[in-house]
């Protein structure tokens, strides 16, 4: 504790600094999972706090992890696993931190239970605007802890954290549940959430009549005779090429008409390979790579020969240092259930982009910078035998829970028309009561956004804890569209913006991170059972 408790002195002088001269800064944390551009370290402006990576320690008894803000995912899981332990929200890629979790909006296949990662958290540590090292919680300065998560950095600079834990099992019981219909599949994901046996569930969307909803329960057992199934090796399969090809030729629940039909399958996942199952080419964005380049095969064995290149830290290199993040359509929209298909059939229509990507997420409590719908329900509404109210009775309300479908994949060339439907996207996801997450490309205006999202709130906040010097979520999230079409012309101009030239320096660029060492050597990836 005592060397972070240096470097976290060092960090409240630099804030405190910046607070003297009334200037505003950002933060360097050494890696993203952003598609948005990142400031680097040495540049002026910048608080950098990439030192603080570690795990200061994990408590059996207590189920808690004491956590640096820059623990990528995979080192928190190997730090916790020896103990039998496991956080209950870990976000799908390894390279994702805790603190980007907590700060940004991070949900996963167990959100729907557990809800955002923030939800996990028992207490933070903070650096606030002006160099006040504070800590908060649910109880001790409830409102900070609360407008922090999400807010993306803009209330202070957070360096230290309580992660609650769960038991962990040795695999995860995976059952692939095919079905042939947009509305279908949402429906499946409702009711799987209903289930209380599932510990997991998510879904994707092929297209509109090839659908999987995934579901995971965690367990010790490995019935005799079956393999485990992995994902991380350079041979295995993707995830969702294995989910998309072992479900192509099995009928959907509600096409069955005879009873004993098949209409899904199940593998049993070592528990890290299940929770890192969407490493390998990002969930699919990887694919697009050979999109790019088209005069590479895809197949299995090109997939076995450039497997160093589409793990999720080595994309982000190349896709940042390439340039092509700028015309790439990265979107998390949160919207009720009984909107997405309408949503979905507007992104077919206007995006054409498949696979889609489906995860069910508990509502959470409002104001927020979270993906909410506002919405509340009866309670008992989702499940198929719901109770009713009894008779002239008000119906007790509970917040209604949402979906989130996940957009990813190639936007038009032209700048003008990528720029049209990402706004467009924006007015349409409002007019049907959904949000998105603000980690990727956001286009509002600022009037317009903060018609979104509420103002007053956040304004009472930054002047309460002292951050009116840093910069606001809006300042951090928009895209400056006038900016982004300079350079881009720029870059159509120069050699980087020759084709395959952007692509060729990205993988460059990312070879000399040397990210791929990270994979290769992980701890997290199933050796075998021990004997």
């Amino acid at each position: 504790m005592e060397r972070h408790k240096q470097a976290v002195s060092k960090i409240a002088a630099a804030v405190r600094g910046f607070f003297d001269r009334r200037e505003s800064y950002r933060i360097f944390h050494g890696s993203t999972n952003s598609t948005r551009p990142r400031p680097g370290p040495g540049q002026a402006g910048v608080v950098d706090i990439s030192a603080l990576r570690n795990v200061l320690s994990v408590d059996r008894a207590a189920r808690t992890a004491l956590v640096e803000p820059n623990v990528p995912m995979d080192r928190l899981v190997e730090a916790t696993l020896p103990h039998g332990l496991v956080p209950p929200v870990v976000m799908e890629f390894p390279g994702i931190t805790a603190g980007g979790g907590y700060a940004g909006t991070a949900g996963e296949s167990s959100s729907f239970r557990h809800g955002f990662f923030d939800e996990t958290v028992n207490y933070v540590e903070m650096v606030l605007g002006d160099g006040e090292v504070v800590r908060a919680s649910r109880k001790e300065r409830a409102d900070l802890f609360r407008g922090a998560a999400g807010a993306v950095g803009t209330l202070g600079v957070t360096t230290l954290m309580e992660l609650r834990l769960v038991e962990a099992r040795r695999y995860v019981r995976t059952t692939y549940h095919r079905t042939s219909s947009v509305a279908e599949a949402v429906a499946r994901v409702r009711a799987e959430t209903e289930d209380p046996e599932n510990d997991y569930v998510d879904g994707i969307l092929f297209g509109k009549d090839h659908g999987v909803v995934v579901t995971g329960r965690m367990t010790d057992e490995l019935p005799e005779g079956r393999k485990p199934q992995t994902f991380s090796r350079a041979l295995d399969p993707w995830f969702y090429l294995h989910a998309r090809d072992r479900t192509k030729a099995l009928p959907s629940a509600g096409t069955v008409g005879a009873s004993g039909t098949a209409t899904s399958f199940t593998d049993y996942v070592p528990l890290a390979e299940y929770l890192f199952r969407y490493d390998r080419a990002g969930f699919w964005v990887g694919a697009q790579g050979w999109t790019y380049f088209k005069l590479v095969p895809f197949n299995r064995w090109t997939r076995w020969f450039l497997d160093d290149f589409i793990h999720t830290r080595m994309m982000y290199r190349a896709l940042h240092a390439s340039g092509e993040s700028a015309r790439f359509v990265v979107q998390d929209l949160g919207l009720p259930y009984h909107n997405a298909e309408a949503f979905i059939d507007y992104t077919a229509d206007k995006f054409n982009i498949w696979p889609l990507w489906l995860c069910p997420l508990k509502p959470t409590q409002q104001p927020t910078f979270h993906p909410h719908t506002g919405l509340t329900e009866p309670v008992g509404t989702a499940g198929a035998g719901a109770p009713s109210a009894e008779a002239g009775a008000e119906p007790q309300q509970q917040m209604a829970p949402m979906l989130n479908i996940g957009l990813w994949g190639w936007g038009p060339a032209d700048f003008e028309e990528f720029v049209d439907k990402n706004r467009d996207l924006e007015v349409k996801l409002q007019a049907l009561g959904g949000r998105k997450w603000l980690y990727a490309h956001t286009y509002y205006d600022e009037e317009d956004f903060w018609k979104v999202y509420d103002k007053p709130w956040y304004t009472a906040l930054r002047e309460k804890y002292a951050a009116t010097t840093l910069p606001t979520v809006y300042d951090k999230v928009r895209i400056d569209v006038e900016a982004n079409r300079r350079k881009r012309q720029e870059t159509r101009q120069s050699l980087k913006g020759k084709w395959p030239v952007g692509g060729l320096y990205g993988i460059w660029k990312a070879i000399q991170s040397g990210d791929y060492h990270l994979h290769r050597r992980a701890e997290w990836k199933y050796k075998g059972e021990k004997k």
